[in-house]
């Protein structure tokens, strides 16, 4: 390991000659910079992680079911187990979906499960991202750079091999295919995870393309190739749901396809996530995945959500504004970190003010009781510092089954203050090591 950190500077050298970057939009303008890895790995003893990939498979496919049921029969609604309010009231909703079931009847294709793990050793689910869930490239890049710097390091401990991300990612692909080549498709290098988009590209055998690259013709996606156009049968997005098809979604984006929703629509190609899965990765959707998996798998689940409630309800009401400065309280609308307050931060007049916005408006937050998680060791300017961290974890989930990647995105806080640990809010990443025995 001491060899391992010792050339963590050539590493995140290497990292920046490679493009690794994570690009931010602030204040209108794009700012790129680089994304800092720490060589200091998370490591995770098999067992451990033998629990922890059951209770993501069945988290996933429980979610994967709840979108299959909420844009066709509705029956989690009409039984009463999640409000209806909590569906066509999300953001996530999408109404141009319902009863179009996609190619194999596969929703979230590659979930990023994010998890935290507590000082009293237990994994809580932090949320669940079914949309355009970033990350697996650092890791997949970062362990190869590792081997390289220290090989040693590799044959001294046993950890599982986690290059196989981009054949599990084409095996996804494939299993869903409807006739034709795997695309990525990007919105161009100004996204914050144009690396990724082209790395993972590379790795699966993808073709990677732009808005200029493909078209769509009697309800068929093509790609303008060199040498003739080919049939697009499965497309890896990662751009919005509002920004894919302007004739659909979002009339006035330049980075879409026109008419994809037709194709779609037609079962002519798979869309890799599927539209409309902002629904079952809202805020307020995530209190409700427990009582999903006991209600489509007759389960209890295997791993535990942080404690939340819901202002929505009159008792979790209640409790919030009684309890508002103990609890962090989260805008179901923010992601990237953002839209997160806590209550223990907060002057007594923006406690006030915060609890006249919960009452005026309850659907749009949850509150959570602040999991005190764990910190892990990581270098700062050559000293040993702990600082807090949190782990996305990727499954994949073909026509035929569900896996999880034996690896997953270790982000942590540079703020010695701070649980946030987004890589949009300033975060840095570390390896995840899964031990084979």
């Amino acid at each position: 390991m001491e060899d391992l950190i010792r050339h963590g500077a050539k590493i995140n050298q290497q990292l920046a000659r490679y493009g690794v970057k994570f690009g931010i939009y602030k204040d209108g303008q794009f700012h790129e910079r680089l994304f800092p890895f720490d060589a200091i790995p998370r490591v995770i003893s098999a067992g451990e992680w033998d629990s922890l990939e059951r209770g993501l498979v069945q988290r996933v496919k429980a979610l994967n079911l709840f979108l299959k049921d909420v844009y066709g029969e509705k029956k989690i609604i009409r039984d009463g187990v999640v409000p209806e309010e909590f569906v066509y009231r999300s953001p996530g909703y999408l109404p141009q979906c319902e009863d179009v079931l996609p190619a194999r009847g596969v929703y979230s294709h590659i979930s990023g499960i994010d998890l935290v793990k507590g000082k009293d050793g237990v994994w809580y689910i932090l949320e669940d991202n079914l949309r355009i869930p970033s990350g697996a490239s650092y890791p997949l890049i970062a362990r190869r750079l590792c081997r390289r710097c220290s090989p040693e390091t590799f044959r001294r401990n046993d950890v599982r091999d986690n290059r196989g991300y981009g054949e599990l990612l084409r095996r996804t692909m494939d299993s869903v295919n409807t006739g034709g080549i795997n695309v990525v498709f990007t919105p161009g290098r100004y996204n914050a995870a144009y690396f990724e988009h082209s790395y993972l590209a590379e790795q699966a055998g993808a073709v990677l393309a732009e808005a200029g690259d493909v078209y769509v013709r009697d309800s068929t996606l093509y790609y303008r190739a060199t040498g003739g156009d080919q049939r697009v049968g499965a497309i890896y997005r990662r751009v919005s749901d509002d920004y894919m098809d302007p004739l659909a979604f979002q009339p006035d984006s330049l980075i879409g396809i026109p008419n994809l929703m037709s194709a779609y629509r037609a079962g002519n190609v798979a869309v890799l996530n599927a539209f409309g899965n902002g629904v079952a990765d809202d805020k307020g959707i995530y209190y409700f995945v427990p009582k999903m998996i006991r209600y489509y798998l007759g389960e209890e689940p295997v791993l535990c959500n942080a404690p939340t409630y819901l202002p929505f309800y009159p008792e979790d009401q209640q409790y919030v504004l009684e309890h508002l400065n103990t609890l962090v309280v989260k805008d179901v609308a923010e992601a990237g970190g953002y839209g997160v307050l806590f209550g223990d931060k907060m002057t007594r007049e923006q406690l006030e003010q915060m609890k006249q916005t919960i009452l005026a408006q309850p659907r749009r937050f949850i509150a959570q009781e602040v999991i005190d998680f764990q910190d892990l060791p990581l270098m700062d300017d050559g000293v040993q510092v702990e600082r807090k961290a949190d782990l996305r974890v990727f499954v994949l989930s073909g026509a035929e089954d569900t896996q999880v990647w034996p690896s997953g995105l270790t982000r942590f806080s540079r703020n010695p203050d701070s649980f946030i640990v987004n890589s949009s809010q300033g975060g840095g990443f570390k390896d995840t090591w899964v031990l084979s025995h």
